[in-house]
């Protein structure tokens, strides 16, 4: 007797992926800055306490553009291409959702997030749908880890300049981890209070801004 197997859609895969929390889909995030003249400073500091303590952190060097989809009667869907510089370095395409700032109990911003590895034509294919390039930018700067935490301290700069947009440096303390895992906030925040005083990382209410005049 034979049996013929059932072929299994990849959005399928994808849901119970996501239904079993095995994927990474929200990111923590605390953000802050910190002076030219102090950065110095922060790096010691972050030397001393992540745990490439030996190696020194990882210089990177990140093109950057931002595209979005206008759909009728909706917000625009937004999604972001990324490249470091090096020229073997793959693709990624990111998405990054809006940010959930409803619950003032949370000790950090919180969005969903989703990265994939994809080719050169990225762009190309984005285009193709609909999507338009809002803005692009450089990003330079230096990463740590500690365990699953990833702090990045980087400057912005445009598309073929050297000068930076700031005197500052942007320091972003953050985690990857699937629904559910809220516990990882509390952990961020113990860890933000050993860069106090030099930076002061907080959960960014990006809806100020834009109601900013």
């Amino acid at each position: 007797m034979t049996t013929t197997a059932t072929p299994v859609n990849a959005v399928d895969l994808l849901n119970q992926a996501l239904q079993s929390n095995i994927i990474p889909n929200q990111e923590f995030l605390l953000q802050g800055s910190i002076l030219d003249s102090a950065a110095e400073h922060l790096l010691h500091r972050l030397r001393g306490l992540c745990d490439n303590v030996d190696t020194g952190p990882e210089a990177f060097a990140d093109y950057e553009m931002c595209l979005s989809l206008k759909v009728p009667e909706k917000a625009p869907v937004t999604v972001r291409v990324r490249k470091a510089q090096d020229a073997d370095a793959p693709y990624q395409l990111r998405y990054i959702g809006q940010p959930e700032l409803g619950d003032r109990t949370r000790l950090t911003l919180v969005r969903s997030s989703l990265d994939i590895a994809c080719t050169p034509h990225v762009v190309d294919f984005l285009t193709e749908m609909g999507f338009r390039v809002d803005f692009e930018y450089i990003t330079k700067g230096y990463m740590f880890r500690k365990g699953r935490m990833k702090v990045t301290v980087s400057k912005i700069f445009k598309v073929n300049s050297s000068e930076p947009i700031s005197q500052s440096y942007l320091v972003e303390l953050s985690v990857l981890a699937p629904t559910g895992q809220d516990v990882i906030a509390e952990d961020m925040r113990i860890f933000a209070e050993q860069l106090k005083p030099l930076v002061q990382l907080e959960k960014i209410d990006y809806k100020r801004f834009a109601q900013m005049p």
